[in-house]
């Protein structure tokens, strides 16, 4: 039932409605639906009904012979969830689907692509840094028309359409051939028109992008000239890896053997795929050496990264998007645009605030999740934004990314001709350095997590905590500030509230804690 050109099949493909039954735990979060791939795989109509669920909270004006764009991180079981994603796109009336080769996109060229072929949106499979695998993690996340993450009101009629769903229409029927570049059409029953596939090259789009972002040639020379710089990325064999070899070897002129871990895995290796010091060890462990001036790992879907310096030195990603933006004017791309503002997360430490008063611009804090800097940046109030999970990105889509992070640093230490650690130290010496901590609780049991919020907020409610001192060692701290962080867009006004803070501070030396 594959039409190919010059060829029409006799008989279309049928739709079929399949009636099914409710889930009660589809409501979407900050990062799509996650749960554990034997959900997704294991519990009948799981994923059908979420697929549905997204695809019916798109207006059916909107969404018949509209443009899709469907991509995942290569962990287990996505291709086969972008086989059904591509059954039920068809039957519920989807025109086209863009779809990378073998079903791979990164997060960031998902959303590239969305904007550059104005897409009415894109379906994201990937669970970021979480465990692959079949006892592992599996996600499904839908960016909307500008390429960013949904906002609260998509999530919401997501959820809504999930709580009464009684069935789910599909093209059983239809096979797809990812691993085919090129056009694939099918016609289908009742529908005028035939329903087209397009296989793309995972990298082309977004790498052309990154041209006309870049001065390659600078950063080409820094990584082959004559004191060429020496590099060691970890992809952490997540997709990245495609953009990892293809970018910065083929293109930019990096030896083969400076990139590691590049091919895609459904398992990652059998290890997190998160670009942290406690998982990203083997790059810790190659950059402690002292061999390589510059190094960096990614997550699975390549929107978040970390950088370290030669001998291993650390930078906090707090640091790294202040630095990055004093350092905009090194990226030709933000000489010719200009820059507006910055924006973080309020978990993310004030290192960003420091560039923006010394710039003269303003600064957005922000709860986490990075819709909200789409809509500062949509509005044009924002040119670069950050958080504190190493998540980092510009107006030039709508995404968190990781690859694009590197790009920036490589294009700072090819026109200052430093390191990362003196780049670093200068930046300290000249706006202050915050020290930044964070620590991840896995596997909390959710009752006791919500009393545990429950009861801090009530302990720094309390007026007579605003003041209080602390010992640690030699230093007394007292508290400056205590909220529940209440966040108004100035875009639209939505409110989200509810985002606890704790500000301790004293000042040692050059230290901000």
């Amino acid at each position: 039932r594959l039409l190919r050109v010059g060829r029409m099949e006799t008989s279309p493909i049928p739709v079929v409605t399949v009636q099914t039954a409710p889930f009660d735990d589809q409501r979407p979060g900050t990062s799509g639906l996650r749960r554990k791939t034997a959900v997704f795989e294991g519990k009948k109509n799981y994923l059908q009904n979420y697929i549905q669920s997204l695809l019916s909270s798109i207006d059916l004006r909107d969404r018949q012979g509209c443009t899709m764009v469907v991509g995942s991180d290569g962990r287990y079981f996505s291709r086969a969830a972008t086989e059904l994603i591509v059954q039920m796109a068809a039957a519920n009336g989807i025109g086209r689907l863009v779809i990378g080769h073998n079903g791979l996109l990164s997060t960031p060229a998902v959303s590239c692509i969305i904007r550059k072929i104005k897409a009415i949106g894109g379906i994201i499979l990937t669970a970021s840094h979480n465990p692959g695998g079949p006892g592992g993690d599996f996600g499904i996340k839908f960016n909307v028309a500008n390429g960013g993450p949904s906002p609260d009101t998509v999530m919401e009629r997501i959820h809504q359409v999930s709580r009464t769903l009684e069935e789910y229409a599909i093209c059983p029927d239809l096979r797809i051939d990812l691993s085919r570049l090129g056009r694939q059409e099918f016609d289908l029953e009742n529908k005028f028109k035939p329903f087209r596939v397009e296989i793309v090259d995972s990298v082309e789009v977004y790498l052309q992008m990154l041209r006309n972002i870049f001065d390659f040639s600078a950063i080409k020379s820094l990584l082959t000239g004559p004191d060429q710089l020496k590099i060691h990325i970890d992809a952490m064999h997540g997709v990245t890896g495609l953009y990892v070899r293809r970018i910065l070897c083929d293109e930019l002129g990096a030896p083969a053997n400076s990139a590691v871990n590049c091919v895609p895995l459904e398992d990652f290796g059998g290890r997190p795929p998160e670009p942290n010091l406690t998982y990203a060890t083997s790059l810790v462990d190659a950059m402690k050496g002292g061999d390589f001036g510059f190094g960096a790992a990614f997550d699975a879907d390549g929107d978040r990264y970390m950088i370290l310096g030669e001998n291993g030195f650390f930078v906090s990603p707090s640091d790294s998007v202040a630095i990055m933006a004093a350092n905009l004017s090194t990226i030709p791309y933000f000489r010719q645009q200009g820059v507006r503002g910055f924006a973080r997360s309020m978990a993310t430490s004030t290192a960003l605030d420091r560039v923006a008063k010394a710039m003269k611009l303003a600064l957005y804090e922000t709860p986490t999740g990075w819709r909200y800097f789409g809509n500062l940046m949509d509005s044009g109030r924002c040119s670069l934004c950050g958080e504190e999970s190493f998540g980092t990105g510009s107006d030039h889509i709508r995404e968190k990314d990781g690859l694009w992070s590197v790009l920036v640093w490589l294009s700072i230490m090819a026109a200052r001709k430093q390191g990362v650690e003196q780049i670093v130290r200068e930046h300290w010496a000249k706006f202050g350095r915050n020290y930044f901590c964070r620590f991840d609780y896995e596997g909390l049991d959710p009752r006791a997590a919500f009393y545990l919020m429950r009861d801090l907020e009530a302990v720094i409610s309390d007026k007579a905590f605003t003041s209080q001192k602390f010992a640690v060692g030699d230093h007394i701290y007292s508290v400056e500030r205590t909220d529940n962080f209440e966040y108004i867009d100035p875009v639209d006004g939505t409110v989200a509230r509810n985002q606890v803070s704790l500000v301790q501070k004293c000042t040692i030396k050059e230290y901000e804690l």
